[in-house]
């Protein structure tokens, strides 16, 4: 497997990999080194290998060498990839699992030197993606170029497989949602602990990136509007420092309060001891449109009732299982529903009895036969 990133808190691929250790696959992770704290080798979960490629930081410059420090980092990036491909290749995999667009030219490459078998798994529609406007035309002629040279390829909704299909004209993706892995569910009072909570009123949580284009400054205003409830956000991300200065300038710190990413195998603890779980997500591109995500998940195995915004798999999710209540895009749809069920604990309870019953339906062993019968194909 080939990701982007430093493999620390990559569910869906950790998943995945945890999955094919256990049917009698040998995995390796091959990921990012960028920081002193990961080391270059080690072994997680059953066994899964995991190799990391470090390459040369630049340094940060002033305005007048802004072009140079692009240059250095994009050379950077670059020899990172090679080192990253030519290791892949020189292990003689039997199959390449390519985890999103950014590792896709390097990953076929690298199973062109080596002869493997080639598994494209889209995480993401990046061609309609936030922060990924000005690489658009770039990504696309990418992925109509290797997708269809893929032996297998792999998404998260139907809707994003759908769009695969027919704008490379490939046969459908395979679907494996971002759902978290089942555990027995416990009661825990974490968030409250942690942030010394003294009102028993009900927690709204949001968890994930402190992102662009998810509805989170509209989400600290609706606090302002809404009395007797805490507003908590877990996670970390650009719009962090942005956030922080809102709750400051609208005086609100006593209901809101942040908490910074923590471990994935701490994570339920935290999503258990709220009482509402949040998804407040903009239609600003066509990757937040076709959605479900992993929150949405994590807070049905949680038992939460679920906010969350009237988008299709998402709305699909939330109207099959009864979970929750979905809202439009605007401030006053979303404080009308968050008033609704910090209001009314008869109707959270109903919700939250509903996704208890969903747990095991949603959870990432249901589905990960799906990638075990497209391993065994291949």
């Amino acid at each position: 497997m080939m990701v982007w990133n430093e493999f620390i808190n990559d569910a869906r691929v950790l998943k995945e990999a945890n999955t094919l250790q256990s049917n009698g696959y040998r995995v390796t992770v091959n990921a990012l080194k960028l920081k002193n704290e990961t080391p270059e080798s080690e072994e997680v979960c059953s066994a899964i290998k995991v190799k990391r490629i470090s390459g040369k930081k630049p340094r940060a410059g002033n305005h007048r060498k802004s072009q140079l420090s692009a240059l250095i980092k994009a050379s950077s990036q670059m020899f990172s990839m090679i080192k990253m491909m030519v290791s892949v290749a020189r292990s003689k995999p039997d199959i390449i699992h390519a985890h999103d667009i950014e590792v896709l030219p390097a990953a076929w490459f690298a199973s062109k030197l080596s002869g493997a078998l080639l598994v494209y798994d889209a995480h993401e529609i990046s061609t309609s993606r936030e922060g990924f406007q000005s690489l658009r035309k770039w990504i696309g002629w990418i992925e109509k170029k290797l997708m269809p040279k893929a032996n297998a390829t792999i998404t998260t909704t139907e809707m994003r497989a759908k769009f695969f299909s027919r704008a490379y004209c490939i046969p459908r993706p395979t679907v494996l949602q971002n759902r978290p892995l089942y555990y027995e569910l416990r009661t825990s009072t974490r968030i409250r602990d942690e942030l010394n909570l003294t009102q028993a009123w009900p927690i709204v949580l949001y968890q994930g990136g402190l992102q662009a284009g998810r509805g989170l400054e509209m989400f600290v205003r609706a606090a302002q509007a809404i009395d007797n409830a805490y507003f908590v956000l877990i996670g970390s991300g650009r719009l962090e420092d942005n956030l922080k200065e809102l709750v400051r300038e609208l005086d609100i710190s006593d209901k809101v309060k942040f908490i910074p990413m923590v471990p994935l195998s701490e994570l339920p603890d935290y999503t258990v001891s709220a009482d509402i779980g949040i998804q407040p997500l903009q239609n600003t591109c066509l990757n937040h449109y076709s959605t479900d995500s992993n929150k949405l998940f994590e807070y049905v195995l949680a038992g939460l009732p679920v906010i969350a915004t009237n988008f299709p798999e998402i709305s699909k999710i939330i109207n099959q299982y009864k979970v929750g209540l979905l809202t439009d895009e605007s401030l006053e749809g979303l404080i009308s529903v968050i008033k609704k069920l910090v209001s009314e604990p008869q109707l959270r309870e109903k919700y939250k009895e509903n996704a208890l019953k969903a747990r095991r339906e949603l959870c990432w062993e249901s589905q990960e036969t799906y990638l075990l019968d497209l391993y065994g194909k291949l």
